[in-house]
């Protein structure tokens, strides 16, 4: 990621991976409270595993998404002798969902996305600066 475009590289992979982020925290909020899966297990928390980029002629590198990690806390456990999936002792085991937390990371990823629009926009301005020099 180098040369002339190398600052939009640069944003773009930032771009994308916080909307990876945002969509895997909306499948949070969404399955919170998912008492069972398609695995018959209830939904487990979703992380994007970010790394830095491969980069070979350059200080400045983007970032990359290498995977979506389940977080292998345990869930909540309630007790609701009514709901269809409860055990035999009457609770029921509920996602590791916080949706506090999800929404802290929504933002963060929210601002994460805002500053990378704003570096590119920032990097659209310089060259377009450098070009009117140069006429």
């Amino acid at each position: 990621m180098s040369g002339l475009f190398g600052p939009f590289d640069i944003s773009a992979s930032g771009m994308a991976a916080e909307r990876l982020r945002m969509q895997v925290i909306a499948e949070n909020l969404a399955n919170a409270n998912s008492t069972k899966g398609a695995d018959g297990l209830p939904y487990r928390r979703k992380t994007v595993v970010l790394q830095e980029a491969p980069q070979f002629d350059s200080v400045l590198a983007g970032v990359e998404a290498t995977g979506i990690a389940e977080d292998a806390r345990p869930g909540r456990r309630v007790k609701d002798p009514t709901n269809p999936d409860a055990d035999k002792d009457g609770f029921v085991t509920l996602p590791n969902v916080d949706s506090v937390t999800e929404m802290v990371d929504l933002i963060t990823s929210q601002r994460g996305f805002e500053a990378n629009v704003q570096a590119m926009n920032d990097a659209k301005q310089m060259f377009q600066k450098a070009l009117d020099i140069l006429r």
